[in-house]
């Protein structure tokens, strides 16, 4: 079943509430509450895969303006990176449409995803993953963008080598820095590093951010961070002994 199914139909926005409630009543005409954010919203109508995927929606919304204009590229690559089925294009358009033109920024958005995933640091990071892909596809991601994307993982609680993990393992093999990737510096000891390696192995498994709400339809991208994770262990291995 399609993780977009029922994102327009009220059940998430009603049991979300906060300012996802609210920007999805606004859509279907619904009395969404007011209530204040948080995980006590997050409702049994709300499945964590769909609440993923209507986070990246709204944030690739305001990430799109972010440099004052929305181009083609972006909204093909929010549309092709989410999988969305030609039959819920119309239905996701609208969500992505009303988030784009609202006078609210992101950051509402931003502190309620935070709230709902506050124990799962590794599913934000994903959130911030996606977002860089789909900065990045019109060939060039604008300081805008990129400190938008710095805002919100501030909010999610990353801390700054995180965010610099995440955006370095956006190169390729041979242009990132491994010490960036793993969260680590030159001089530490092999150990130490490997350490970092099988922490952010498991953290960023796809399986286990599958098991943790992140969809199907998106895990590509986890697969890339995986890649980046294990060629840059490749890398340091190499470094070390030579």
């Amino acid at each position: 079943m399609s993780i977009w199914g029922s994102l327009i139909g009220g059940m998430v926005g009603l049991s979300l509430g906060g300012p996802f409630g609210m920007l999805l009543g606004s859509i279907i005409g619904g009395k969404i509450s007011r209530t204040k954010f948080g995980a006590k919203n997050f409702g049994t109508f709300a499945q964590p895969q769909q609440v993923f995927a209507l986070s990246l929606i709204v944030l690739s919304a305001k990430l799109s303006k972010a440099d004052g204009q929305v181009s083609k590229e972006e909204l093909i690559a929010v549309r092709d990176k989410l999988k969305i089925p030609k039959n819920e294009i119309n239905s996701v358009g609208k969500i992505f449409n009303k988030a784009k033109e609202e006078s609210s920024g992101y950051e509402p958005y931003a502190q309620q995803i935070a709230q709902i995933y506050k124990n799962n640091l590794n599913v934000l990071e994903e959130v911030i993953n996606i977002l860089f892909y789909i900065a990045e596809a019109d060939g060039n991601i604008s300081q805008s963008e990129s400190n938008m994307i710095q805002r919100i993982s501030q909010i999610f609680g990353l801390s700054q080598s995180q965010f610099n993990s995440i955006r370095e393992s956006r190169k390729s093999s041979d242009k990132l820095n491994p010490y960036i990737v793993l969260e680590s510096k030159p001089e530490e000891d092999l150990q130490t590093i490997r350490k970092k390696y099988l922490k952010l192995s498991k953290e960023h498994h796809p399986d286990i951010l599958i098991s943790k709400g992140v969809p199907k339809e998106v895990i590509e991208e986890s697969k890339k961070k995986m890649r980046a994770i294990n060629s840059a262990w490749d890398q340091i291995q190499k470094l070390k002994t030579n």
